[in-house]
């Protein structure tokens, strides 16, 4: 079973999962979308690594979403 948790971040929501792979592995997941509309949610790729728990992959995800606001997510509309 996948475990997600919501985070918010400025004007966004991040959900990030945590998906059990083999070996006691888990794969991070991330969906960003904003908290208004048009939401237009995104999935954003986020390293496999060498997560070992839940936990680990659900942080190494809202890292990845946090960045990408950052870099991507505050851009004036029709910028790049």
């Amino acid at each position: 079973m996948d475990t997600v948790k919501v985070f918010r971040h400025l004007e966004y929501e991040l959900h990030c999962g945590a998906k059990a792979l083999d070996g006691g592995r888990f794969k991070p997941t991330l969906t960003v979308a904003k908290d208004r509309w048009p939401k237009r949610p995104r999935e954003i790729d986020v390293p496999l690594g060498e997560h070992r728990s839940e936990h680990d992959a659900i942080e190494a995800a809202y890292s990845r979403g946090v960045s990408w606001i950052n870099e991507y997510g505050t851009l004036p509309a029709g910028g790049k």
